[in-house]
């Protein structure tokens, strides 16, 4: 009697670890160059879903978020504005508020220029490092928060390029 309990403990135990990792932790797959250099189209990340269950995104995370824009298929992009903010898109900076972003992980600056616009509440500008190729918040607008699925943590696939995703602190100019 005592091992058939130790089983059944042990099952529960084992269903509530599983259902736990399923509920805070989602594997994703790149799909694309427009993230480039900083992903790679087939890399692999772990995103964590709970990242925001308690706070808001910060500008440099990266994220994963569901697109109604884009048949409804899962997109990974760095926020850059804020709710409550302007962005603007200038020769070849980002501007927040008026203040050049200083983004070393860009592929290249971006060549069109965007007006300035504010994010409403409840919403988040997104674009993808590599800009001028990029399907992002200047093609559909600001991103709704509830669209947002999590923040990736992990690169584990090519396993050669295994790495924790750094965020990135800005001090606007």
């Amino acid at each position: 009697m005592s091992a058939l309990r130790d089983i059944v403990i042990t099952l529960v135990l084992a269903l509530c670890i599983f259902f736990a990792v399923q509920f805070t932790i989602q594997s994703c797959q790149v799909d694309g160059s427009s993230m480039l250099p900083s992903f790679e189209n087939g890399q692999r990340v772990l995103v964590i879903k709970a990242a925001y269950w308690f706070g808001e995104p910060n500008r440099g995370d990266v994220i994963i978020f569901h697109s109604e824009n884009n048949s409804g298929e899962n997109l990974i992009k760095r926020v850059i504005g804020l709710p409550g903010e302007t962005v603007e898109v200038k020769n070849g900076l980002v501007y927040i508020d008026g203040a050049p972003l200083d983004e070393p992980y860009i592929a290249e600056a971006p060549s069109q220029d965007y007006a300035s616009t504010l994010i409403p509440d409840g919403y988040y500008f997104v674009m993808g490092d590599n800009r001028n190729h990029s399907n992002d918040s200047r093609s559909w607008g600001p991103l709704p928060e509830r669209d947002i699925i999590g923040r990736t943590w992990l690169t584990y696939w090519p396993f050669s390029d295994w790495h924790v995703v750094p965020g990135h602190t800005y001090a606007l100019e």
